[in-house]
């Protein structure tokens, strides 16, 4: 009786195991109908999922397995993987290194069937870089609708004509290749200046949204005011990171400024990624340095904002069963 109960068992974890709820099997292709991101049925889709951090200054989380951990463990639909461009070790200087580890990510997402941000972590322009990075990106990934392209992380002394015309020459070039994966376009002033965007948006081209970046101790209200003046414009946004507590990494957590903001999200479908799977001593990282690079993290591995970010993933997939 022991054994077939021992037998029971280990059928049943292997079938949880394999039945795990799988995003892009289920939403398959996104794009953009309105204000809203939708899946294959047309019906509008969230993403919700968190960041890495640079990926010069932490690569050893970069590997399939810390995906798969978050996709099984916190329940992210979506991960974002963030390309350091210009600190040392970024892809300036080691751009075969960088693709590597951003490439690790990536076929970690493909792999989980998870949604993956191919971000270019960078807070200057640079377009020529840019371009070649994307379209080699497009040719290897485009075909896979996991894939998303955040074309500029955070401009912060660019005006939004500067940006506008470095996004419409990348949005040309990765169309040349796919024709139809999500494009997120940045604004200026550290992501927060979407209010810009809304007066003058790009034309001509589907399945583009635009990010907007909180940190819940610095951001309140006023930024919340911007993102429902670009929604009410007809402007798709997208949460592409954020956090609970100050703008800086550092200070407390504002529960209750981050509370508003996640029900901000909710109520506007808008996708949500926190920010950041990293080890650094400050509170906007989410582990410890006990953490294994390869995720099974247990709580003693996760600081104060990554129990409450595990915590809201998984409250947020339990809603959409």
């Amino acid at each position: 009786m022991k054994q077939i109960f021992s037998l029971s068992a280990f059928i049943f974890l292997l079938f949880a195991v394999t039945t795990i709820a799988q995003p892009v099997k289920k939403h398959g292709k996104l794009s953009v109908k309105g204000t809203q991101l939708v899946d294959k049925h047309k019906d509008i889709t969230v993403l919700n999922g968190v960041s890495y951090g640079w990926h010069n200054f932490w690569p050893r989380f970069y590997n399939k397995e810390s995906v798969k951990w978050l996709a099984t463990d916190w329940k992210c639909s979506a991960v974002r993987a963030a390309m350091g461009i210009d600190p040392k070790s970024g892809y300036m200087e080691k751009p075969d290194w960088s693709k590597e580890k951003m490439e690790a990510v990536i076929q970690g997402a493909i792999e989980s069937n998870i949604y993956v941000l191919i971000d270019w972590h960078s807070h200057t322009l640079k377009p020529d870089a840019a371009k070649v990075f994307f379209a080699e990106m497009a040719q290897k990934y485009g075909k896979n609708p996991h894939v998303i392209y955040e074309l500029y992380n955070e401009p912060v002394k660019d005006t939004w004509q500067q940006v506008k015309d470095y996004s419409i020459e990348l949005i040309k070039t990765i169309r040349a290749i796919d024709p139809d994966n999500i494009i997120l376009v940045g604004s200026p002033h550290w992501d927060q200046d979407i209010h810009l965007v809304a007066d003058d948006p790009i034309l001509g081209f589907s399945n583009i949204m635009y990010t907007c970046h909180f940190y819940a101790g610095t951001h309140g209200k006023f930024l919340r005011d911007r993102c429902d003046y670009a929604i009410k414009k007809g402007i798709p946004v997208f949460i592409s990171e954020s956090a609970g507590m100050e703008a800086s990494g550092n200070g407390p957590i504002n529960y209750t400024e981050w509370q508003n903001w996640i029900d901000w999200c909710s109520a506007n479908n808008v996708s949500l990624i926190s920010w950041s799977v990293s080890d650094k001593n400050e509170t906007c990282s989410m582990l410890k340095t006990t953490a294994s690079s390869e995720g099974n993290w247990k709580e003693e591995d996760l600081k104060e904002s990554g129990i409450k970010t595990r915590e809201l993933l998984r409250k947020q997939a339990e809603k959409e069963k």
